[in-house]
């Protein structure tokens, strides 16, 4: 069985989504939004699910699909999300009132290698869930971090990077080129003394860092 094989069987065993997911599923694939894989998704709301995480810190709202599948699998949760594109930044906050999710969702617009300040002072966060811009990853790591508090979690999402981290090609240089970045990253991240991290080979790939 290979990889695609694989991950088709996965999505098999997903339960049933509800209606405003498959919305936006189709509306991030009609409008070629960037949105976490399915197989991925259920994988992070389970650890959510163990970990229960009060307060959660997201890099990269996007359309406001990973906060509120987040917040499905803590209902109890608050979440504070950021994001610096401002018609994703609209869309999302209009889908969140629509869901009638705004007092427990907090959408942040902004660039977040430029409002850290603002946001890690509302902290301490429980669980810190990384997926914006793939060549800023380590920035983000080390601006936000600090602000998890002891034991909690950072999720990093395409560490894998559609195989090019594993195996870079001459095909394409440009994803070959985020693949090396988002390579420098894991090395530093498993050697990272403040946190215990183990990749995950689910759907893009997922690093989950806890800290110590």
């Amino acid at each position: 069985m290979n990889d695609k094989e694989l991950n088709q069987y996965l999505q098999g065993t997903i339960p049933i989504n509800e209606k405003w997911i498959t919305e936006l599923e189709r509306y991030a694939k009609e409008n070629r939004v960037p949105i976490m894989e399915p197989v991925s998704m259920n994988f992070l709301q389970q650890i959510i699910r163990i970990h229960q995480p009060a307060r959660i810190l997201e890099i990269g709202t996007a359309i406001g699909y990973s906060a509120l599948r987040m917040l499905q699998a803590n209902p109890g949760a608050l979440i504070t999300t950021i994001e610096r594109d401002e018609s994703r930044f609209t869309y999302a906050v209009n889908e969140i009132k629509a869901l009638n999710k705004h007092e427990q969702i907090n959408v942040i617009f902004g660039d977040a290698l430029e409002v850290a300040e603002e946001i890690t002072n509302q902290g301490p966060f429980d669980l810190l869930f990384i997926d914006a811009a793939k060549g800023q990853y380590k920035r983000f790591f080390e601006l936000y971090s600090p602000s998890i508090r002891k034991s909690g979690i950072v999720i990093s999402d395409n560490v894998l990077f559609k195989g090019y981290v594993a195996n870079p090609s001459e095909d394409n240089p440009r994803f070959s080129k985020i693949a090396g970045k988002i390579n420098t990253y894991n090395q530093w991240l498993i050697n990272n003394e403040s946190f215990h991290t183990s990749i995950v080979p689910i759907g893009d790939g997922i690093a989950i860092s806890i800290k110590k």
